[in-house]
């Protein structure tokens, strides 16, 4: 509900509404009865409702993301050769709905979800921020408050047209009955991850992890399905993929932006986002880095969090959760933030061995050799997290990508490629920080959301001229501080009269996660590659990984945790490939021909003369690997253009959809 009742009291209870934070999901079409890839048979027949083989099959695979949803597990059969599973974490009464007066169930959102006929039914991960406005809009009856039941009744009400109208972060399987129709899809950025597989017997699926299908002799190969796009499957096995979320700075590749910052208009997005982000019926807080971007949401959260609709309060303040090596950069920083902010703030420490000892876990998790520094640290503080009892937190990735606010950027060679850099960042960023926010939390049942990535925002940053973002520590725009990262987001909250943040925060230079949780970590875990992975085996490199062969040692001892788990060919074709400087694109480390010379480094302090920590930090020189990876990459993953499927989830299932 929207509004005409007058704001609850600080410290009342709103009135109740159900969100189901974070779950699993995993959809099985098309099972065969007798698979021919497995006995031989020429004609296998539809799965019947009653087929039990199937379903202990089904109910293992969906047992693998149990951690996405710990609290209770459903299968349905939904029609014949069709399953529909839901791995759920409960927000509100875990015994999925109260009894009432007359002794039926009160409906609290279980899933699968169906619709009053029955002929929809349907699976759902993530949040819709505005279900509320849509079923009033649309005049929907939703049984129970659970944001989930839009999905299917919008698509009930309008077909595959819907889509674009939802404003959240999602992956969805609907199953139409009467018509044997499969629709699935996922949200603009990929926030909520989405995997499709395809059986031996002709079978299709999708599941919230790639390990679900991992090592299943009755699959056949697997992939990212692609954020911003959707599926539909008509019951003779005819396919479509279609591209749904299409603005101009992703898919008109000459397009540069020619609108000069508005920075109110920056900060009014940016609080309405938060503001969205914050519907939850849980205790919740958020993840403060001390960095800009940490420090900007929870700042937001702390001044507007009563601003927010259907978010129940309980009597306390904000949780804000900060981790790193004793003494860390950023452990000080959030420290400072929260103390300012008057935030219920708690900071918890690990060891460099203690994140080593980590290290199995989180790529198994995480599904990637890929962002692994980064991720650790996240991955253990969920785990604190979830046993201090929050299960939601808000996030700040997003904004480096659209901003330019990765150190690396102080050398684009001029605003055009700035541009181009920043829709190539924000386009992949659910292969990068966006896939690990979701995953290092997840692992432990906790969901991490990112106001930054919010459509309405996105359509604002992305939309501001590239010179207004482009770095200059000579200039002072302002007349006070210098045109540095991030500019824009730094003076659309520089409001002296009613800050936001301290000074000394607003203003900090940019700190790679990974880095800001303790120097000791990043060249701890190189330090360990150098002991684990011999000369040797280095040297073999190209014979033992074909495809994309790692560039130093560090990612050779990831990528050999990561095939231990996932095998499959498939599996190391959706990690994205190529040098990374402080985190740039492989098209990025162009713009510095001494980076061309370097294997790469994605800290922060392989920028030298702009991090102020470089000193003394050295980047290996490429020996040739470079050579190496490129002949790998022929075989396995080529580039794509921005807004394609495969730019967006290497998506190979293309070849066989029309689009």
């Amino acid at each position: 509900p929207t509004g005409a009742a007058p704001e609850p009291a600080r410290g009342a209870r709103r009135p109740w509404t159900m969100t189901l934070p974070m779950c699993g999901i995993l959809a099985a079409i098309g099972l065969r009865e007798a698979p021919p890839a497995v006995n031989g048979e020429k004609n296998a027949r539809p799965a019947t409702a009653g087929d039990g083989k199937h379903r202990v099959r089904i109910a293992a695979m969906a047992k693998r993301i149990r951690h996405r949803g710990p609290d209770w597990s459903t299968i349905e059969n939904v029609m014949p050769g069709a399953f529909l599973c839901h791995e759920r974490m409960a927000v509100v009464n875990p015994d999925n709905g109260r009894i009432t007066a007359d002794g039926s169930k009160e409906p609290r959102g279980e899933q699968p979800m169906w619709s009053h006929t029955r002929r929809y039914s349907w699976i759902h991960n993530g949040e819709i921020y505005n279900h509320a406005a849509l079923e009033a809009e649309y005049d929907i009856k939703a049984p129970s408050k659970s944001d989930s039941e839009v999905v299917g009744f919008m698509y009930e009400k309008l077909g595959a047209d819907f889509v674009p109208l939802l404003d959240g972060m999602f992956a969805f399987v609907v199953l139409d009955r009467e018509e044997g129709t499969t629709f699935a899809a996922r949200d603009h950025m990929g926030i909520i991850p989405m995997y499709m597989a395809r059986g031996k017997d002709g079978s299709v699926y999708f599941g919230s992890e790639m390990k679900i299908f991992a090592g299943d002799p009755l699959i056949e190969s697997y992939e990212e399905f692609p954020p911003g796009w959707q599926y539909t499957r008509l019951a003779d096995g005819t396919e479509k993929m279609e591209q749904w979320y299409k603005p101009r700075w992703l898919t008109d590749e000459a397009y540069v932006p020619t609108q000069e910052v508005d920075y109110a208009k920056v900060r009014e997005a940016f609080i309405d986002a938060v503001v969205s982000h914050m519907m939850a019926d849980v205790n919740h807080g958020v993840l403060l880095s001390g960095g800009l971007d940490s420090s900007l949401v929870t700042a937001v959260a702390v001044k507007h969090g009563m601003q927010a609709k259907n978010r129940t309060w309980h009597n306390e303040k904000l949780h804000s959760f900060s981790v790193g090596i004793e003494g860390a950069p950023d452990l000080v920083a959030a420290r400072k933030v929260a103390d300012f902010l008057g935030t219920d703030h708690h900071e918890f420490t690990f060891t460099a061995q203690e994140a080593l000892d980590a290290l199995p876990d989180v790529v198994y998790h995480i599904e990637s050799f890929e962002q692994v520094r980064a991720s650790v640290p996240m991955f253990l503080l969920s785990r604190k997290i979830k046993a201090f009892g929050v299960k939601m937190v808000l996030s700040g990735e997003g904004a480096d990508e659209m901003f330019g606010g990765y150190l690396y950027f102080h050398k684009a060679p001029d605003a055009e490629e700035f541009h181009r850099e920043c829709v190539r960042k924000t386009s992949r960023l659910h292969k990068w920080d966006v896939l690990r926010a979701n995953k290092s939390t997840a692992a432990w049942g906790v969901e991490a959301r990112v106001p930054f990535l919010s459509q309405n925002f996105i359509d604002v940053a992305m939309n501001i001229r590239p010179e207004d973002k482009m770095i200059d520590m000579s200039a002072k725009p302002d007349g006070v501080h210098p045109k540095s990262e991030k500019y824009i987001l730094r003076k659309a909250f520089d409001t002296p009269e009613d800050p936001y943040l301290p000074e000394e925060v607003l203003w900090r230079q940019k700190e790679q996660f990974s880095d800001g949780v303790g120097y000791d970590w990043v060249d701890g875990l190189r330090e360990h590659a150098e002991e684990a992975v011999s000369d040797e085996m280095f040297a073999a490199r190209f014979e033992r990984f074909p495809v994309n062969p790692p560039l130093n040692k560090e990612y050779f001892l990831l990528r050999s945790i990561f095939e231990e788990h996932f095998p499959e060919k498939c599996a190391v074709e959706q990690i994205p490939s190529g040098k990374s400087i402080a985190c740039s694109t492989p098209e990025a480390v162009a713009w510095d021909p001494e980076w061309e010379k370097q294997v790469g480094d994605i800290s922060g302090r392989a920028v030298a003369g702009v991090h102020d920590s470089a000193d003394g930090f050295a980047v290996d020189q490429d020996q040739g690997a470079a050579e190496g990876a490129a002949e790998g990459a022929a075989e396995g993953v080529a580039a794509a253009p921005a807004g394609t499927p495969a730019a967006s989830g290497g998506s190979s299932s293309v070849r066989v959809l029309e689009s």
